[in-house]
């Protein structure tokens, strides 16, 4: 959870699924916040827009959907957007939606995933968004089970749609590997040891593997090398660190794990597209209010 971060408190009651708001706005002044609920934002006519998921920025372009899971900061930010009709949906839906035993249904495992993933925040893609747009923006007109159908109908057919980009690199909570021993294995000791060097040597005989087969192995698994696995993992605490800490950027290199300013600040700009200190300077003197 980002200290700097406003703490919403949502219309959405315990009586409610799910509370759609719809509305055309010129602006978003809105802090970045968080809260307990996911979040389904759809926004037409945006470009321009600078979102903000987790340790994510970017600009967007005039049509985006996405999820954001519970207690992620995020916002968005008028930037460079000139639109003064800029038209949004915002749902908020209670993180028991459909409950445990629910969603441990076979029919429901794809929303159960999507709400697994939606911790780094989901964009959705331009082909998924321009076809759920009419749905959306029909939503809030529709009443009783009728409502409440359509959208799990909604959610749905975002779990199962192609070409979803997670979009917060930081995730330091336990993930799950239900394939895997070797790679959940893997993941739980660069967890525990990344401040340090760890060799490729090291951590293929941890699992009983040649360097060479553990780098295969590992860039099946991940897409990436070892080695960039590694300095992805000292990334995301890096990011974290920045925004939660007021640890200088050379005790937050060293921290991690890397050797020098230098190279710790190029890979941070060769993930991020910015430097730690823009990074850390993009949150400063937003408010936290509990």
């Amino acid at each position: 959870m980002i200290v700097n971060a406003h703490r919403e408190i949502t219309r959405l009651i315990p009586e409610d699924s799910f509370l759609v708001e719809e509305r055309i706005k010129d602006d978003f002044d809105f802090p970045i916040h968080f809260h307990p609920a996911y979040e389904l934002n759809f926004i037409y006519k945006g470009k321009g827009v600078k979102r903000i998921i987790g340790d994510h920025t970017d600009v967007i372009d005039d049509l985006e959907l996405v999820l954001v899971g519970p207690s992620i900061v995020h916002g968005w930010t008028l930037n460079e957007c000139t639109c003064k009709e800029i038209y949004e949906i915002t749902i908020h839906i209670h993180n028991d939606l459909l409950g445990d035993k629910m969603l441990s249904r076979r029919i429901f495992k794809p929303i159960k995933d999507m709400f697994s993933r939606s911790k780094h925040g989901i964009l959705f893609s331009r082909e998924t968004t321009n076809a759920l747009m009419p749905r959306l923006m029909v939503l809030p007109r529709i009443q009783g089970i009728k409502y409440y159908l359509e959208f799990i109908s909604i959610l749905n057919d975002l779990a199962e749609s192609e070409g979803q980009v997670l979009l917060s690199k930081s995730s330091v909570e336990k993930e799950d590997f239900h394939d895997s021993d070797k790679i959940k294995k893997v993941y739980d000791y660069i967890q525990q040891n990344f401040s340090r060097t760890i060799t490729l040597d090291e951590i293929s005989s941890l699992v009983n593997m040649s360097p060479v087969s553990f780098n295969r192995f590992i860039k099946k698994r991940t897409g990436q090398t070892f080695i960039h696995y590694l300095n992805a993992t000292r990334i995301s605490f890096a990011s974290r660190w920045l925004l939660e800490t007021d640890l200088s950027i050379g005790e937050i290199c060293f921290k991690c794990g890397f050797n020098s300013v230098a190279n710790f600040n190029r890979l941070f700009k060769k993930s991020k597209s910015c430097t730690p200190k823009e990074f850390k300077n993009e949150f400063v003197g937003i408010k936290r209010v509990l």
